[in-house]
């Protein structure tokens, strides 16, 4: 058990938790003489809590050296199995905006532990105003919880006022002075919506002797019901599909300041209706620029995040991103929608038309034809042979037979045996229809041009061959067909492209990373997976759409951003480039996705409207309003898909390129192979013929 805690108690349902906590003694202040009457205090607290305190819930009790008699034994047996109980003992000197560790882990299991009541009964007004401004800063206390504290002047202070804008659930306790109401109790509380700014003046709520009540109101209510059309300060700047300047009529807006509509405007003005308040629009200074904002001198902020950090505004609108960076600043309501952030690249970095030829089969097909090729054009030749050596050996016995018959033979009849045996011996030069692939280069031509359904000359001689030649004409028939069918898709759709639709694709592209505002770059950096940390490395800030625009048509950036606002930006392009239809087709939203953002709402720090704006937002989801809000912005900017786009059957010059690609090697190859056989012909057969001819002379 930690040295800090006295004695603990655990009356979880039987017995309250109560921890005692200590802290050094580090500032002296002067103690507050609000209540002199510690006995009816006493009965007071009780009563309030058998009033208004619901059974099973947590209560934190922190008490001074002068009230900690109150909470002994005896008044925590009055709760038991009631009510848990979390009690801190501060020092009277402690400095309570920098509390002991002991009283840090106390406020901190009260949070963990979802205490609905803090009861607060210090003397120093100004000791108590230092805690709440600690528990406010790093959200020690739940500042939505219900309050009682002691009354004192001091917690009304200019540099306190905006606590009260943030803990609205409080009751004050003030003794009446006087001798005749010296058992006289107020209880007060701060007035909420107001918009005060240097003074406030705390409303009474109820007044209370050692017997009773004196009107009977409700202590601690729900104050953000109605909020008496009161008029709450909207941070806002463009961006898709959120907020947008208004520029038609389909979208609403609000009277009050600028003219915004978008998604986040509809669900604006529906909260605003239903909680009674009233907007004021206005856009952050360099909000244009700056959008969400940048960290600049800590713990100073630019843009809108500056707007909520220094609470001069209560509501922002601009697609706020649910990350740890933003909930430091301010409050998210619960997420209304989520994006698919990922990046706007080229579409066609380069060229691929003239690979038309080659794109009906893949690459292992190609493979798989080319060695089929190979190994059938062998067979051929292989048979071929083996028929010709038959066809020898059978010649050969022939002309034996036909020399044995001249030499029986009279003298009459051998001269047309002569004849018989010239006739066949010329004949033979050749066997009938191996001519086809006797030879490897015949072999290899013949074979290739069966693949191109070019008919042979003759039928080849051998059952061997010809059943070959069948099967392999089968072949050629299903590898054609297909060839034929997949090349007719795809001169059916347009020229195919070059896209970017995968991280390592984008990666592998070399291009710039660039993103609008540095709210985008704070995932890349808080991220521990190598692809995104390339990203990081490569990532720049472009604060301008146009610029990032251009950039990207230029195939020098991809830009990073919310599919929605890449949609949109795609869409206005188009309708400035309207006269070059080619102009889109630079331009492809990568499919995947680099990650499915959350987005909400953004409140001020600790606000005391974020459950009721979380419940309204949840009917509207639930109705499926903001759905519909988002497909009234969107429905304007819808890009046709690439893959979809120009599905007739047109042909134009750009999809046969393949075929005038063939073209140009078919007569490069004819005309080098021309000029080979000239080659030869001058410097080999010329020579050859002329030495045959002095050879003939001389003899």
């Amino acid at each position: 058990m930690p040295g800090w805690v006295l004695f603990s108690i655990l009356l979880l349902y039987e017995n309250p938790v109560l921890i005692s906590a200590s802290g050094d003694s580090t500032i002296k202040e002067s103690v507050s003489a609000s209540v002199r009457d510690v006995q009816g205090l006493q009965l007071l607290v009780q009563e309030i809590l058998l009033k208004t305190f619901e059974s099973g819930k947590c209560i934190l009790i922190l008490a001074d050296s002068m009230y900690r008699p109150l909470f002994q034994g005896p008044w925590f047996r009055r709760y038991k199995g009631s009510a848990s109980f979390i009690m801190i003992h501060t020092d009277d000197a402690e400095d309570l905006l920098a509390p002991c560790k002991a009283t840090q882990a106390s406020l901190d299991l009260a949070r963990n532990n979802s205490c609905q009541l803090y009861i607060i009964l210090v003397a120093n007004g100004h000791q108590v105003g230092r805690l709440l401004k600690f528990g406010d800063r790093y959200r020690l206390l739940n500042t939505r919880a219900n309050y009682l504290m002691l009354f004192d002047s001091r917690l009304f202070s200019e540099e306190l006022l905006f606590l009260w804008k943030r803990i609205i659930n409080v009751v004050f306790i003030r003794q009446f002075s006087g001798k005749a109401q010296n058992d006289w109790f107020e209880l007060s509380t701060v007035p909420f919506p107001i918009a005060f700014r240097d003074v406030l003046a705390p409303r009474r709520l109820d007044v209370w002797n050692r017997s009773q009540f004196r009107k009977g109101s409700v202590l601690f209510k729900d104050k953000t019901w109605d909020l008496k059309n009161e008029t709450l300060r909207v941070a806002v700047f463009a961006h898709v599909p959120g907020t947008l300047k208004a520029n038609t009529s389909s979208l609403r807006t609000i009277d009050i300041g600028p003219a915004f509509a978008g998604s986040e405007i509809e669900i604006l003005i529906t909260i605003a209706k239903q909680m009674n308040f009233r907007c004021e629009l206005y856009e952050p200074e360099g909000g244009g620029v700056e959008l969400w904002g940048r960290k600049h001198v800590r713990p100073t902020y630019t843009g809108l995040l500056s707007e909520m950090s220094t609470s001069r505004a209560d509501i922002a609108l601009g697609d706020l991103y649910y990350i740890p960076f933003v909930l430091g600043i301010m409050d998210l309501s619960i997420p209304y929608n989520t994006e698919c952030l990922t990046f706007l690249t080229p579409e066609a970095l380069t060229d691929i038309s003239w690979k038309t030829l080659l794109l009906p089969f893949s690459p292992i097909m190609w493979a798989c034809v080319l060695l089929c090729l190979l190994l059938t054009s062998t067979t051929f030749y292989i048979l071929a042979r083996f028929h010709r050596g038959i066809d020898g050996k059978k010649q050969l016995t022939s002309n034996r037979a036909i020399k044995l018959q001249l030499h029986n033979a009279p003298e009459d009849l051998k001269y047309s045996l002569l004849m018989r045996q010239y006739t066949r011996t010329k004949q033979a030069g050749e066997p009938e229809g191996l001519f086809q692939f006797a030879e490897t280069g015949n072999s290899l031509l013949y074979t290739f041009s069966m693949l191109l359904l070019v008919s042979l000359p003759k039928l080849p001689t051998g059952w061997s061959l010809r059943l070959l030649t069948g099967w392999y004409w089968l072949y050629c028939l299903l590898v054609v067909v297909s060839y034929r069918a997949s090349m007719t898709a795809i001169l059916s759709r347009p020229a195919p492209k070059v896209t970017i639709d995968s991280l390592p694709e984008l990666l592998a592209s070399h291009l710039t990373l660039g993103g609008w505002g540095e709210i985008n770059s704070e995932f890349f950096k808080s991220s521990s997976d190598d692809l995104i940390n390339t990203i990081r490395e490569r990532f720049e800030i472009v604060n301008s759409s146009d610029e990032a625009l251009n950039r990207v048509i230029e195939g020098h950036l991809a830009f990073y951003e919310n599919a929605y606002f890449l949609k949109h930006i795609v869409w206005l392009h188009r309708g400035k480039t309207a006269k070059n239809s080619n102009s889109l087709r630079h331009l492809h939203i990568m499919r995947d996705c680099i990650i499915n953002m959350p987005v909400s709402i953004g409140l001020q720090k600790n606000s005391p409207i974020k459950p009721r704006v979380d419940q309204l937002l949840r009917r509207m989801l639930e109705a499926g309003l903001v759905k519909k809000w988002l497909y009234d912005v969107m429905k304007g900017a819808v890009i046709p898909d690439s893959d979809t786009d120009g599905t007739k059957a047109l042909m134009n010059l750009k999809k046969m390129y393949g075929a005038l690609v063939a073209l140009a090697i078919g007569y490069g190859a004819g005309l080098l192979a021309l000029l080979g056989e000239l080659l030869h012909f001058n410097f080999t057969v010329k020579k050859n013929w002329g030495l045959t001819s002095l050879i003939r002379m001389g003899r």
